[in-house]
């Protein structure tokens, strides 16, 4: 008997007549795409579709081949697959719900496709039916709402999010995509939410709900009232805490409940490192997205921030690894969870406990790393956009800012020729405001470059700026290296002088040059009330003092530009009135400096004599009062970072969709999990 073989819905028989046999589920879709009514000489055709097997290539295929008029001639079979789909869902027979939600997956991808072409239909109407559509979503959105809440099938649940994902990004811009109209009526947020609360689902499934979030939230978020971001905004995690607590009591569960606790797990997953300890990670910008929205809309976050986990990372397997192919960082298919081992996430040494602010702050320390490549420059920003947010909010500052409440934080370091690598085991037990600090610093002295990643700067630099502002406000006598941020700082204008013209011609560096003298001008106004002891308040002079050529060039710079008729005018003529105190202090102790050497006929004097005859003209100095130092704008999305935020969600949603699989479950797979059917 001829062997048979399938390629793309036909049988081939390898008999000499080489005739293809079609498979019946594709003649099946060949009879819904002519114009009359399938079930008309068939009246148990809906019934045996959702038995055959789905041919996802198939039918999109046929689709696709399709133009716009021949569509619309068979548009009422169209509208009566969708509805059957539909009907389907409610089936107790697994195998026809499966089948209904990859055949709506199919259709959904296939004539969002043709909406790309000339023909301009609209897809709604193509899809469902204008006079049925609202009808339609209702019934779609309470079942795919009922299989997500419902304790059966996990290959059902992982598909009913797959179509989701599906619906959200069949565009590159989710906010012209009419259908989510509709899933704004019938909000599954609570379906999401029940997912994310429960730790085996979560371990299933925790990684595509985040993402799914993430992208609704960002639907039209400034012109209409979201409701994911209303109820985002209001999420109290106790309550989702209470609800799982009730179903697991083990304490190891206990900790890792609710939806901001499917976040710590995934921020945290995202460390890999392989065996010769050279740290390479991954951008996920959809993870970092969703804890951006977590951060920026709901104050409660900002408490998880905070909270210890014991051992994490030592023992708890991450919940939903990202991909791990480069070629596709932003997928949203997660690989098995033995991707990365315990092993592969060390905390510093002899630390037992870690909270996500410490695993977020080492990821960050990796991404911003490297701003180069273009996913890992958006990463940098998010990173840092976070962290304003972190910067501005009060509880966060009193937790960042508790002496009493130290940790180790390992931050990986660029390697670079000047500076000897550090001995991580030597790491102190500090705040985590000077991890923070150290994060700063780090990209300070490692990101000036020809390249010069100004946007990431100036936000960096704002971030020190609203920790003394609090540090100021609360009197907080922080121990802290100071003289490594003055050294960074000092070193950067150096960078900025040395570099002019060819950064002058790219980017407006009077902002960043400003931000560093005022950041200097807050030492010097307000150091007395929150560095930690007056031989800091010394050590600030002293620096000034010793690295007083750097100030007086920046000022000749400025003066010289400030001066001219040009572009650079008003922005140099800041930064001139900004110098009136640093330079005041080194024209007053400069003198003073000479002729103590001179008297004592030292040709050199020592850093201690030199601040000798610092504590000892105080007193005559005068220093000029400067209004604003403590005062910064608060940050908005909306009016600074929408384009960032709309280019970032479009790239999320072209890489989500490229992703996206659908026909990952064999038969063989959902019969055996469906063991009951007979």
């Amino acid at each position: 008997m001829a062997q048979a073989e399938k390629k793309g819905g036909l049988l081939w028989k390898s008999s000499a007549s080489k005739k293809p046999l079609k498979e019946k589920v594709v003649l099946m879709y060949d009879e819904i795409f002519m114009t009359e009514d399938p079930s008309k000489c068939s009246p148990r055709f809906w019934e045996e579709l959702f038995l055959m097997k789905v041919n996802l290539e198939y039918l999109e295929s046929k689709l696709e081949s399709l133009d716009g008029e021949e569509l619309m001639k068979i548009k009422d079979n169209i509208n009566c697959l969708f509805q059957h789909c539909i009907q389907a869902l409610g089936e107790e027979h697994p195998i026809r719900v499966v089948n209904a939600l990859q055949t709506l997956c199919a259709l959904i991808r296939g004539v969002h496709q043709k909406n790309k072409s000339t023909s301009g239909f609209d897809i709604i109407n193509m899809l469902m039916g204008f006079d049925k559509a609202e009808l339609c979503m209702k019934n779609l959105m309470e079942s795919l709402d009922s299989l997500l809440c419902a304790e059966g099938s996990e290959s059902l649940k992982s598909l009913c999010l797959k179509l989701l994902l599906c619906l959200v990004t069949v565009t590159d811009n989710i906010s012209q995509n009419t259908i989510l109209e509709y899933v704004m009526i019938n909000s599954i947020f609570e379906a999401i939410l029940q997912i994310l609360s429960n730790p085996p689902s979560r371990r299933e499934h925790g990684y595509d709900a985040v993402v799914l979030l993430a992208l609704l939230v960002n639907y039209r978020k400034y012109e209409s009232v979201n409701p994911y971001i209303v109820k985002l905004s209001i999420v109290d995690d106790e309550a989702t805490l209470n609800v799982s607590n009730q179903q697991y009591k083990d304490k190891e569960e206990e900790h890792q409940s609710g939806f901001f606790s499917a976040l710590t797990n995934m921020v945290g997953s995202m460390f890999i490192a392989d065996a010769d300890e050279k740290i390479s990670v991954q951008t996920n910008e959809a993870i970092l997205l969703a804890l951006y929205e977590a951060v920026h809309l709901n104050r409660n976050f900002i408490t998880v921030l905070a909270q210890s986990h014991p051992e994490m990372g030592l023992v708890t397997v991450p919940i939903s690894p990202i991909p791990t192919t480069p070629v596709t960082p932003l997928g949203t298919t997660p690989p098995s969870s033995d991707v990365i081992s315990s092993a592969e996430l060390p905390l510093d040494a002899d630390v037992q406990t870690s909270n996500l602010l410490i695993t977020f702050l080492k990821y960050s320390s990796i991404v911003m790393q490297d701003t180069k490549d273009e996913h890992r420059l958006h990463s940098g920003k998010l990173c840092l956009i976070i962290l304003t947010c972190i910067a501005e909010d009060q509880y966060a500052n009193a937790f960042l800012h508790d002496d009493n409440v130290n940790f180790r934080v390992n931050l990986h370091r660029m390697p670079m020729r000047h500076r000897k690598k550090a001995a991580d085991k030597n790491l102190p037990c500090r705040p985590l405001v000077c991890a923070v600090l150290d994060l700063m610093v780090e990209f300070i002295v490692t990101h000036m470059m020809k390249e010069f990643p100004m946007d990431l700067y100036v936000r960096c630099i704002q971030i020190v700026h609203k920790l003394l502002c609090y540090q100021k406000k609360c009197r907080v006598r922080l121990h802290y290296t100071w003289r490594e941020l003055w050294s960074a700082l000092i070193n950067l204008l150096k960078f900025l002088m040395s570099n002019e013209t060819v950064l002058l011609a790219k980017h407006n560096i009077f902002t960043v040059a400003l931000l560093v003298v005022n950041l200097f001008n807050m030492f010097i106004t307000y150091g007395d009330t929150f560095l930690p002891t007056p031989s800091s308040y010394d050590e600030l002079y002293y620096e000034i003092i010793r690295m007083h050529q750097n100030f007086d060039n920046l000022y000749s710079m400025v003066l010289r530009l400030s001066t001219n008729a040009g572009q650079w005018k008003e922005p140099a003529s800041k930064v001139t009135h900004a110098l009136v105190n640093i330079r005041a202090i080194i024209n007053h102790f400069n003198p003073k400096i000479e002729s103590y050497a001179a008297v004592n006929h030292i040709s050199q004097l020592s850093e201690e004599q030199v601040l000798e005859v610092v504590r000892s003209n105080y007193d005559t100095l005068t220093l000029k009062l400067q209004d604003g130092l403590d005062q910064y704008e608060r940050y908005s999305e909306q009016h600074k970072e929408a384009a960032f935020f709309k280019e970032l969600v479009r790239s999320i949603s072209i890489n989500v969709r490229r992703n996206l699989a659908f026909n990952t479950l064999s038969q063989e797979v959902l019969l055996k999990e469906f063991s009951t059917i007979s």
